[in-house]
């Protein structure tokens, strides 16, 4: 492990606070993960890139990694009042399934497989991660309503059995929630049944019987038996009662969408603590914030914009991935596409500077004098990293490392490897890719037309003299007809246009 401190910006406080994990050289997080009705918008991404920064920056500093990302494939309900409580809504699962004449199983199983060539297409990491599904864990949620009836803090409906917020005298406190002001301003929609405006289903009874519509209630895809009726969990219980699971009771972080902090992460907190004694649920919070255009991006409302999208416009994911790590993961990000473009452009000269570096460095020289060198360098990089995850300064130093003729190439080529597995961007793949590119476009002497090989000659001699402005033009004219010229200390070589 690094002696270097790591600073996290934690919700819970508000503060920014010297990380101190539950077990020494260990660390245990679990992330918000998809609810697979629907396709995830590049938005909904960016919480997974904060996820894959934080592995990545944890192991760099050597610490054993648990990690958890849970796949919500029943129970998140649409919102059905103006707040977006979401407890009186359809399954959002169920709602697709219908609409679509497949069954919640396909819905489900379709959603997942692309949620995954997403994030492998990003770069995540997920070798040694726990993605459980909720649907294969409904024994752990009933285990915990069980738990919480017999601790008083649930009641029962006509459509569901109901966490009472009232008796968990925190609830709210992730955030500072202003439950005055929320109460005075809600209303409750539908089910008059909730004691309270912020109290919500643990377990969801099946409907039966007639609907308003005179016909019979459709039977759901996804329904089980339990002590209280047939039925579904509840969106929020799902994530307590995995987390204690995979994590135990009280983990290191937790992280998710800033969307989560007003109420699927206060009823987790409410409800998991309350089931276990008072435990914190985690002892770190992180959030990252949205990515808008022109306003909030909606998967519910179907606007958004997808990372095949973007590769459509010719944006490789690596490139989008680039652009999010140019700002804090908590800094609320404008998509245009021409913000998206212009990273795209930087991250190609990056590259290119990475290639020039690889070509020009010699690789046998990693001495003792070298290693030393990219220790301090590369713990300049780490420095940065450890405070809350600063990509940006991070990019920023990287740039100022490769540019510094003071630094050995071969301490360059260090750093960038090691930089490449914090940030994920593939640096030294991709600049290897370019080099053989470039080889492969070079052409011979022997191809040489005799009339190109003529200006070439000219053109050397130009240099010679230092005579830029003929340079430049014979250069265009060998543009002209079809070549490029590169220059090197070797001299000049050509590739075809």
């Amino acid at each position: 492990m690094t002696s270097l401190p790591i600073y996290l910006q934690n919700t819970l406080t508000g503060k920014k606070e010297l990380f101190t994990p539950i077990t020494i050289g260990e660390v245990s997080m679990y992330h918000c993960g998809p609810t697979v009705y629907n396709y995830l918008h590049i938005g909904n991404l960016r919480a997974y890139i904060l996820a894959d920064t934080l592995r990545r920056m944890f192991e760099a500093n050597g610490y054993k990694i648990h990690q958890v990302i849970n796949i919500t494939d029943v129970g998140h309900l649409t919102a059905n009042n103006d707040e977006g409580l979401g407890d009186d809504g359809e399954d959002k699962i169920e709602k697709m399934a219908k609409a679509s004449g497949k069954t919640a199983l396909e819905i489900a199983d379709y959603y997942t497989k692309v949620f995954f060539d997403d994030i492998h297409a990003l770069g995540v990491q997920t070798a040694g991660t726990i993605f459980p599904k909720a649907s294969e864990h409904i024994a752990e949620q009933l285990e915990m309503i069980k738990t919480l009836e017999e601790k008083g803090f649930t009641y029962k409906t006509s459509d569901g059995i109901y966490f009472d917020t009232s008796k968990y005298a925190d609830y709210g406190k992730l955030g500072n929630i202003n439950l005055k002001g929320l109460v005075e301003g809600a209303r409750i929609g539908v089910n008059d049944e909730k004691k309270n405006i912020t109290d919500f289903a643990l377990w969801k009874f099946s409907a039966t019987g007639v609907g308003a519509n005179g016909k019979a209630v459709e039977k759901r895809f996804q329904e089980w038996e339990s002590p209280w009726g047939v039925g579904y969990p509840g969106w929020h219980i799902e994530c307590s009662a995995m987390s204690a699971k995979y994590l135990g009771n009280t983990f290191d972080i937790h992280t998710g969408g800033i969307d989560h902090i007003p109420v699927h992460h206060n009823n987790e907190i409410a409800q998991s603590e309350s089931a276990h004694n008072g435990s914190p649920l985690a002892h770190y919070w992180l959030h990252n914030a949205f990515v808008n255009s022109d306003g909030k991006m909606s998967k519910s409302k179907g606007e958004f914009t997808r990372l095949v999208t973007l590769m459509e416009k010719g944006i490789a994911p690596v490139e989008y991935r680039y652009w999010l790590l140019q700002a804090r993961y908590s800094s609320q990000l404008q998509y245009t596409e021409e913000a998206v473009y212009g990273a795209a452009t930087g991250y190609k000269n990056l590259v290119a500077h990475v290639a020039k570096i690889l070509i020009s460095s010699n690789d046998s020289a990693n001495t003792k004098d070298v290693a030393e060198a990219k220790d301090t360098v590369w713990n300049e990089i780490l420095a940065l990293i450890n405070d809350d995850l600063n990509t940006p300064l991070c990019i920023s130093k990287l740039w100022d490392i490769l540019k510094d003729d003071s630094i050995e190439g071969q301490t360059k080529i260090e750093v960038i490897k090691k930089t490449d597995t914090l940030l994920g961007l593939d640096l030294i793949k991709n600049a290897n890719v370019q080099i053989e590119s470039e080889k492969a476009s070079l052409v011979s002497p022997d191809e040489i037309p005799d009339t190109v090989k003529d200006l070439l000659e000219k053109r050397k001699s130009a240099r010679a003299e230092k005579d830029w402005k003929s340079s430049d033009t014979l250069r265009d004219e060998v543009r002209d007809l079809g070549f490029e010229i590169l220059d090197s200390e070797s001299g000049q070589t050509l590739k075809k246009i």
